[in-house]
């Protein structure tokens, strides 16, 4: 195939275009990847690369409807208490052994990998992993990289198991209409037709842990806690006492007529947690809380600084707790750690400007970013992906502070809101949602949308829950820039640029050579642009290179789809900023560790796809 062959037309330079700019967008990141989106799509329409009437279609498209039914599905299993019975199931099975704990916690982490989206189930995880820290004395930091790792390489175990691979189908589908005539018709894939390749990669995951990657992770001292442990632990990570005393504001304290953020700031002063005026009393009062004369505080700190306060401040304290008792009893509440992921919507923000004590309950005490712990002035500290908050609250306050996944709750706490007397009836509608899948009478979308109604009408979950669960950013992303791949196949731009590589290459040079190729510039797209956008723009050009170099257009596209989610390295993998912060981990541990680990990857998805295929 040539230029001549193919010659560029106007609207392949106008799609190559659109799609350079939202490779520039995504890169750069100074506007929101949804927002690009948006603008894509909004481009695809102005411009007639695609028809008005079909613009939309992604809206409504397999992938989109897919991928929200897997969130509602996994959020509906969390609700059951199933993660918190898994941890205690893997600490009973592992018998004091370290080696068989890990394995057995990163095999179960890459099995429920495809009943959830990456970064739900690495939510789901984070507790368990603290919890198996706090109880074992093994660091953080050993568990949260391989559990990562196996949830990224489990997730090719089924079709939903992640985005790119919910949007293949799709994509091979749309395929279909720009295929040369004489070229077989590309079906879409079954449900678990990339299992083998997804267990071979889960094994290469564990193995290359087990026996070399674990040496690899920094030692560093655990950061996860407990309720059980949060004192010792705050106070030697933060520098945060967890005693709580009562002290009471007398006429002459010159607390009186300051407000809450005002009353914080004086120098010395204790984390001020809650505030009684009267018969009215709260946990977490907002900044503008006037403090009157006569008024109860709840302050945590050590006896020697509350006591030094309180001399200033002309302040009475308490020889015990009598009116927050209850409040501070350590089984309603405590200290917290959370974590900001990369789709977060607080970056950028403050606690101030987030109101977290007035619209949660939520008291932000201190900031641990980049091993740097900041505890003065925090409330006006703009937060950053990776930020770990320290957070003190009542339990059942977390839960609605985490329902959109801005925050990660990383701390294992007593739960509020779950149902552990679903369990059985989420576990038989969740198998009857794969065995409906794995029919081929059904399409996915279908079989998923009725797991989700079985759901909702047994009660292991309600709408308002389900409606939470759902990633609208992970929504609109990905119905947005479906168009793009569209275009990019319509306009044969994707035909040309793979006619032009073909011609670039040795004619020697085998299919699977050229899959290695494939899938490592796929994976530097994704560390570049996110795993959706990289699919979206390489899956086209994969399918029309292997039509160039008499290969199977299948194998290439399923290698694109899963080489899209080869990242360990870079924050554009959304569950990397989820650990890093917890774990400690540094760009060079990521790079030591997650390298080896990416070629591997590399390696046995081309063998076992070709092996396939």
């Amino acid at each position: 195939m040539d230029d001549t062959a193919l010659p560029l037309t106007q609207d392949m330079v106008v799609v190559l275009a659109i799609a350079a700019f939202t490779m520039v967008m995504f890169l750069f990141e100074r506007i929101r990847a949804d927002v690009v989106a948006l603008v894509v799509l909004v481009l695809l329409g102005l411009t007639g690369l695609v028809e008005p009437e079909s613009l939309f279609n992604g809206f409504a498209g397999n992938a989109v409807i897919s991928v929200m039914g897997t969130m509602i599905l996994g959020a509906g299993l969390d609700r059951t208490g199933a993660v918190n019975r898994l941890a205690a199931w893997l600490l009973r099975r592992a018998h004091g052994d370290e080696r068989r704990l890990m394995l057995l916690t990163t095999a179960a982490a890459g099995i429920n990998s495809p009943l959830m989206q990456n970064p739900s189930v690495m939510a789901l995880y984070m507790p368990v992993a603290a919890r198996l820290s706090s109880r074992t004395g093994l660091p953080l930091s050993k568990f949260l990289m391989p559990i990562a790792a196996a949830i990224v390489m489990g997730g090719g175990l089924t079709m939903v198991g992640n985005s790119p691979l919910i949007l293949l189908n799709d994509l091979l589908i749309a395929a279909n209409a720009n295929l040369p005539s004489g070229a077989a018709t590309l079906q879409p894939l079954k449900m678990f037709a990339p299992m083998p390749i997804g267990l071979a990669l889960l094994a290469a995951s564990i193995a290359y842990f087990h026996y070399y990657g674990s040496r690899r992770l920094p030692d560093t001292e655990g950061k996860g806690a407990t309720p059980g442990r949060t004192q010792s632990y705050f106070a030697e990570a933060y520098g945060i006492a967890g005693d709580v005393f009562e002290v009471e504001v007398m006429p002459d304290s010159p607390l009186a007529g300051l407000t809450v953020g005002e009353a914080e700031k004086q120098l010395g002063a204790p984390h001020l947690l809650a505030l009684r005026n009267g018969e009215e009393g709260r946990l977490a009062p907002p900044a503008d809380s006037r403090i009157n004369v006569g008024s109860v505080l709840g302050v945590m700190g050590t006896e020697q600084q509350v006591r030094e306060f309180a001399e200033r401040k002309k302040l009475t304290v308490g020889s015990r707790l009598e009116y927050f008792a209850d409040t501070f009893n350590p089984s309603r509440s405590g200290i917290s750690e959370a974590v900001v992921p990369a789709v977060s919507r607080y970056i950028g923000r403050t606690a101030g400007d987030l109101q977290l004590r007035r619209r949660y309950g939520v008291s932000l005490l201190a900031i641990n970013r980049d091993k740097d712990v900041i505890r003065e002035d925090v409330r006006d500290v703009a937060l950053r992906s990776g930020d770990m908050l320290v957070l003190h609250s009542v339990w059942s306050d977390l839960p609605q502070l985490t329902a959109q996944r801005d925050l990660v709750v990383v701390t294992d706490y007593p739960k509020a809101k779950t149902r552990p007397h679903k369990l059985k009836a989420a576990l038989v509608i969740f198998a009857i949602t794969m065995l409906l899948a794995l029919s081929s009478r059904l399409p996915v979308p279908i079989a998923m949308m009725t797991g989700v109604a079985g759901m909702l009408i047994a009660g292991v979950i309600d709408i308002d829950e389900a409606y939470a669960a759902i990633s609208w950013k992970t929504v609109f992303l990905m119905a947005c820039l479906i168009p793009l791949g569209w275009a990019m196949d319509s306009s044969g731009a994707a035909a040309w640029l793979a006619g032009h590589a073909i011609a670039l290459l040795p004619e020697w040079l085998p299919a699977w050579v050229l899959q290695i190729v494939i899938a490592l510039g796929t994976t530097a797209f994704s560390i570049a642009i996110g795993n959706v956008g990289a699919t979206i723009v390489v899956v086209p050009l994969a399918i029309n290179l292997a039509l160039a170099a008499g290969g199977n257009p299948t194998a290439f596209a399923l290698t694109v789809a899963l080489a899209a989610s080869n990242n360990f390295l870079t924050p554009s993998n959304a569950i990397i900023p989820m650990i890093t912060g917890p774990a400690g981990y540094t760009p060079r541990d990521l790079w030591r560790v997650g390298g080896p680990l990416t070629l591997i990857y590399t390696v046995v998805t081309v063998v076992m796809v070709n092996l396939l295929f």
